[in-house]
């Protein structure tokens, strides 16, 4: 069981997502909170493996919240649920250590995918955001490119997972398994010598290990 913790200011928005994400069978909410004043304390008294997090709450924002998450407990899982798109914001968040960055417009069809692959080591991204990432990587000159043996179909899966794709996507685009997915994606992070999907399309668009 996944024990997850919700931040947002809109009392009918967490409350929907209480619902959303309470009525799964391996999901459980253990704290739901407007602002993110105490956060720390929330974190460390509910402890949960993953957080969803607003970024514009009053007091305190969501950058600033996971700061102090990754801070506390670099384990923790944080994924951005907002409606903001702006680089500002999103390259903040992923500076600041965010494993995945959800629009709201997006909640319905991507939410829960989103929860299970975040804790599965994936970053997943809402399309669009992920195309705004890539862009920006692309833009930069990359170093020499390493050596790292990552074949023809690991490639292929790390791009899918650039684009925004949860791993159940990427295992009916390429016709494999859920768990065949998870196999090549722990090859290629001990490939890439990465901790997490973040971390992975982080180091593939910086290097331009995919096109």
């Amino acid at each position: 069981m996944t024990a997850v913790s919700i931040y947002e200011d809109n009392d009918e928005l967490r409350s929907l997502l209480q619902t959303m994400i309470g009525s799964t069978d391996d999901l459980l909410v253990v704290g739901a909170y407007a602002n993110g004043q105490q956060v720390v304390e929330q974190l460390k008294r509910d402890r949960p493996d993953v957080v969803l997090m607003d970024i514009d709450m009053p007091g305190r924002d969501g950058i600033e919240c996971v700061r102090l998450l990754k801070e506390t407990d670099v384990r923790i899982k944080v994924l951005m649920h907002t409606v903001f798109e702006d680089d500002d914001r999103l390259f903040a968040c992923l500076s600041n250590g965010a494993d995945g960055y959800l629009l709201k417009k997006h909640t319905a069809t991507h939410l829960l995918n989103a929860l299970t692959d975040v804790m599965e080591g994936g970053g997943p991204m809402s399309p669009g955001i992920a195309r705004r990432v890539l862009k920006t990587f692309s833009q930069v000159a990359p170093p020499k490119q390493q050596p790292y043996g990552i074949t023809d179909r690991e490639k292929e899966i790390l791009q899918l997972l650039t684009q925004g794709y949860t791993y159940r996507m990427i295992g009916h685009r390429c016709s494999i398994s859920v768990e065949t997915v998870r196999r090549h994606l722990k090859n290629i992070y001990q490939k890439l010598h990465v901790q997490c999907g973040t971390e992975a399309v982080a180091k593939a668009l910086r290097e331009q290990l995919i096109n």
